[in-house]
């Protein structure tokens, strides 16, 4: 393998570990700092220890364990130290609020899937529209095309995507104007006798809405970008020349100038992997969806410690991981790029 990739694989990777520390360490930081925390016990009454019953005495000696099991009562340097020893060994601790006593992997592996495919479909669909009609939009001669798309794109871009989820449910959702689509969840309940081909179909349905939400938002950015980068590429001279050479249209916009967009397609994937987390935390809570966004919900409202830094430590990851394949992307895409010049 060529020394100028491993020289900018450690470099990166190094630079990688670092960043993803201080994420870690910010984290842990601002969850100590916050109020409240999921060891400390609620039933305490102003005046202290004299009014307590039995039973709040064994709510404060549980809220102690707890705090000694996440240690809390540690200085705040030691207790991040102790968490990061053990997660480089694999062991992110179990929740404290949310499905009490499971680990974190197991809870974050369990709901990952979920939303893994919600989002596969939202960036696929996003994709397969938005490229093609941003290259259509570019080089087509008509201006009112052009403008119409243009307009469209960014009202759709302006639309926040909490209103607009709550707004499709009330109207397509069952118990609304029209109630087209199932109301909750990705699942369909199975009727005996449901031939597959039903089945495939109802859960469709379940999938409408969701990827429509997560999809229209990057549908509108990324179709912009692709208008904007080719229209900067076909007005370069060696499109002219390609032209004038005879080179069928197709091929000009195709293999000449979309192939130089490519950095700007590749740019917005970086930001792809942590989407599939922080980019639908507000959608599968609307359509009551248990994926990876309810679980950090539910995980942050109860202050679950451990739960927030697997989260977090997952997300990190998936956002460097993303940056990194970006980077190496940009010289498949344009051969002008290599690594050896980035790493001078």
């Amino acid at each position: 393998m060529d020394h100028g990739l491993w020289q900018y694989l450690c470099k990166r990777l190094l630079l990688c570990l670092i960043t993803l520390l201080v994420i870690l360490f910010s984290c842990y930081l601002l969850m100590r700092l916050a109020p409240g925390n999921a060891a400390k016990s609620s039933v305490l009454d102003s005046s202290g220890g004299a009014g307590m019953v039995a039973s709040d005495r064994a709510s404060l000696e549980r809220s102690k364990v707890l705090e000694e099991k996440l240690h809390l009562d540690k200085p705040l340097i030691v207790g991040f130290g102790i968490w990061l020893s053990d997660a480089l060994r694999g062991d992110f601790g179990s929740s404290v609020e949310f499905e009490k006593g499971r680990p974190v992997t197991e809870l974050i592996m369990e709901r990952l899937p979920v939303t893994v495919k919600l989002n596969f479909f939202a960036i696929l669909l996003t994709y397969l529209l938005a490229i093609p009609l941003g290259i259509l939009t570019a080089v087509s001669p008509s201006q009112k095309l052009d403008r119409t798309v243009t307009v469209s794109l960014l009202f759709l871009y302006a639309l926040p995507v909490l209103f607009t989820a709550l707004l499709l449910r009330a109207f397509f959702c069952k118990g609304g104007m029209f109630p087209v689509f199932p109301l909750t969840g990705l699942t369909p309940t199975i009727q005996p006798g449901t031939s597959t081909w039903q089945i495939l179909g109802q859960t469709a349905l379940h999938y409408v809405l969701p990827v429509l939400c997560l999809s229209y938002g990057g549908f509108a950015v990324i179709a912009r970008y692709t208008r904007a980068g080719m229209l900067d590429v076909i007005r370069q001279e060696y499109i002219r020349t390609a032209r004038a050479k005879g080179v069928p249209e197709g091929t000009v916009i195709m293999r000449h100038a979309f192939r130089n967009t490519l950095i700007i397609m590749i740019t917005l994937f970086a930001g792809i992997l942590p989407g599939l987390v922080g980019g639908s935390i507000m959608i599968e809570y609307i359509f009551d969806i248990p994926g990876m966004g309810t679980l950090s919900m539910a995980a942050l409202n109860s202050r679950d410690l451990p739960l927030v830094m697997g989260l977090f430590a997952f997300t990190g990851f998936l956002t460097l991981a993303g940056i990194l394949i970006a980077d190496i992307l940009y010289v498949i895409a344009d051969p002008r790029i290599t690594f050896r010049s980035r790493t001078t």
